[in-house]
């Protein structure tokens, strides 16, 4: 394969720089976002609360409930629970379904947290609301799609939405602007016997 010289991909870099001020100056729509991040593999809540902090150095209020994290203490609720002024962060869930073995419990704790996530949505002061592992709730029809559908539909117009958890219903997918699924290539729990560490699940 031959080498570029400087010169050549100078030229080549300023097409592309070209092409691509041409690409952003098309894109003129400004709105809030529905936002998935669905599939098997590690990172969903992750980059989640990625955005949490990007939405936090931006000063926008952002509103997070967990739906199944709440029954152990996590890394990011002790960082997000020092800016209260920006952030109201509740885990309300209760663990795992298959260590809380009771269906109407799950159900009425997913009616709170639902309860919640409503309130943020609603309220146009929060700026991005998200609800983490909603996915998983939907799953087990502790709460009906379309209700969630009808929310997203009426949100505010500039308040991004982002859900999360594994499984995503086609329905939510179709709904969603921006859909990201996290295939799991390798994972040391599965392969190596490893157990969720602090700091890299939890």
């Amino acid at each position: 394969m031959k080498l570029r010289t400087d010169a050549e991909h100078n030229a080549r870099m300023k097409k592309v720089q070209a092409a691509q001020a041409k690409k952003v100056a098309s894109k003129t729509i400004e709105k809030g976002l529905v936002i998935v991040h669905t599939g098997p593999g590690k990172g969903k809540t992750s980059a989640a609360l990625g955005m949490v902090v990007r939405a936090i150095g931006h000063g926008m209020k952002v509103g997070v409930v967990q739906f199944i994290k709440g029954a152990m203490t996590t890394g990011e609720k002790a960082v997000l629970d020092a800016f209260p002024d920006m952030v109201e962060f509740k885990p309300m869930g209760e663990g795992f379904t298959w260590d809380t073995q009771d269906r109407a419990r799950d159900i009425a704790v997913t009616r709170e947290a639902w309860s919640e996530v409503k309130r943020m949505i609603a309220d146009p002061s929060y700026k991005m609301v998200v609800a983490d592992e909603l996915n998983i709730v939907l799953r087990y029809d502790y709460l009906p799609l379309g209700e969630v559908l009808e929310v997203l539909s009426s949100k505010p117009g500039m308040t991004h939405v982002i859900i999360t958890g594994r499984n995503a219903p086609e329905g939510l997918i179709e709904a969603a602007d921006l859909v990201t699924e996290m295939m799991q290539v390798k994972h040391p729990f599965r392969d190596q016997g490893v157990k969720a560490q602090a700091g890299i699940e939890f």
